[in-house]
C-alpha cells in the first residue's frame, strides 16, 4: 500500500514538472459577431470620447437615436451639444457642418439618406469640396457626410438612388463605400480623423446584417485606410470588383461558380474616391478578365470609371475578352417588389455576366 502511494506521489511529481516544462497552446481569440450598425455606433462613440472637437448632427440622431438607430445611446452619453437634432433642413444643417468645420471642429454630418443629400449639394461641392483648393491650402475642411446610399426595398424612385458615381466625380472630396462591419468601423474612424471632406456611403440593408470582427477590428486605434480596395476571395479565373452591398451577392456568386472550376477574384473597392487602380492592375495583369459590379445606373457610373483606367493603363494587354459591366437598369427606381428586383443586380445576374466574359 506504501509503495502504491509512493508511486502514485512520484507520478504526480512528474506530471506536474513536465507541465511546468511544456509551454501552454495559445489559442487565438474568438472572433466576435457584430451588425454594421453596431460598427457605425462603436466607431462614432470612440471617436466623440477620443477628440472633444468632434460632433454628430442631423435629423432624429439624438432624442429619437437616429432614424435607423445607427446613433443610439450617443445623445444619453454625450448630450445635447455633441448630439444635436436638426430642423428638416438639409441645406440649413449642412450649411452649419461645413462652417464648423471651417471653424476647426470636425461634424459627423448625417443625411437620413443620401437622396435628401440633393437639398443640400451646393454647401457639399461648393462649399466643403472646393474650399482646400481655393484657399491654397490653408483651409482645411474635416466633415463627414454620412447615411444610408442606394437602393433599399418598397421605397421607390426618390429613395433609392446611388450616389457614388455623383460626389466620385468630384475633386475635393473622399468617397468612401464600406461593404461589412470591419469596413464600416475602421472606414469611418479613419473619415473622421482625415483633414478633408468625406462622404461615407453607407447601405441601409446592410445594418442589421452582423459579421465576424477579431480583438484586433475591435481596437479603439483600428482603423482600415482610405483608398486601398481589398481582395475578398483570391482567384485566377476573372476578378470581379465591386463595393458596398453587391460585394456580398459577387461573393455567393463566386461560390456557386467555384463549383464549377471558376475561380473569382473578389475585389472589395472600400473606397470609390481615390480609387484604387493599383489593386484592379495587379487582379486583372493575373486573371485576364474583368467584370465590375454596382446597384448605381449604368451611365457615367462608378464601372464606366473602372473600365476606363483599365483601357488606360498597363493592364488593358493583359485582357482575354472586354469588361464586362453588371449594373442597376438605367431607369428611376420602380415601387412594385418584382419590378425593382429586376431593376438591381441579383446574383444570377452576375453569374450570368462572368460566364459571358469567359465564354463558357
Amino acid at each position: 500500500m506504501a509503495a502504491s502511494l509512493r508511486c502514485i506521489i512520484r507520478s504526480g511529481k512528474s506530471a506536474v514538472s513536465a507541465v511546468g516544462r511544456r509551454e501552454f497552446h495559445r489559442s487565438v481569440p474568438a472572433a466576435v459577431q457584430v451588425t454594421v450598425r453596431d460598427a457605425l455606433t462603436q466607431a462614432m462613440d470612440e471617436e466623440l470620447e477620443r477628440d472633444d472637437r468632434v460632433f454628430l448632427l442631423g435629423e432624429e440622431v439624438a432624442q429619437y437615436d437616429g432614424a435607423y438607430k445607427v446613433s443610439r445611446g450617443l445623445w444619453k452619453k454625450y448630450g445635447d451639444k455633441r448630439i444635436i437634432d436638426t430642423p428638416i433642413s438639409e441645406m440649413g444643417f449642412t450649411g452649419i457642418a461645413v462652417g464648423a468645420a471651417m471653424a476647426g471642429l470636425r461634424p459627423i454630418c448625417e443625411f437620413m439618406t443620401f437622396n435628401f443629400s440633393m437639398q443640400a449639394i451646393d454647401q457639399v461641392i461648393n462649399s466643403a469640396a472646393k474650399t482646400n483648393y481655393m484657399s491654397a491650402g490653408r483651409q482645411s475642411v474635416p466633415i463627414v457626410f454620412r447615411g444610408p446610399n442606394g437602393a433599399s426595398a418598397g421605397v421607390a424612385a426618390q429613395h433609392s438612388q446611388c450616389f457614388a458615381a455623383w460626389y466620385a466625380h468630384c475633386p475635393g472630396l473622399k468617397v468612401v463605400s464600406p461593404w461589412n462591419s470591419e469596413d464600416a468601423r475602421g472606414l469611418l474612424k479613419a473619415s473622421i480623423r482625415d483633414d478633408n471632406p468625406v462622404v461615407f456611403l453607407e447601405n441601409e440593408l446592410m445594418y442589421g446584417v452582423p459579421f465576424e470582427m477579431s480583438e484586433e477590428m475591435l481596437s479603439k486605434d483600428f482603423t482600415v485606410p482610405i483608398g486601398k480596395a481589398k481582395v475578398e476571395r483570391p482567384g485566377t479565373s476573372v476578378t470581379v470588383v465591386s463595393h458596398s452591398r453587391y460585394v456580398g451577392h459577387c461573393l455567393d456568386a463566386a461560390a456557386v461558380l467555384a463549383k464549377e472550376g471558376i475561380e473569382c477574384e473578389v475585389i472589395n473597392l472600400r473606397t470609390i474616391r481615390p480609387l484604387d487602380v493599383e489593386t484592379l492592375e495587379t487582379s486583372v495583369m493575373k486573371t485576364n478578365n474583368l467584370v465590375t459590379v454596382e446597384g448605381g445606373w449604368p451611365q457615367f457610373g462608378v464601372g464606366a470609371e473602372i473600365c476606363a483606367r483599365i483601357m488606360e493603363g498597363p493592364a488593358f494587354n493583359y485582357l482575354d475578352a472586354p469588361v464586362t459591366r453588371v449594373t442597376g437598369v438605367d431607369i428611376p427606381m420602380p415601387y412594385a417588389k418584382i419590378l425593382e428586383d429586376h431593376s438591381v443586380p441579383q446574383i444570377k445576374d452576375i453569374i450570368f455576366s462572368i460566364k459571358k466574359t469567359l465564354n463558357v
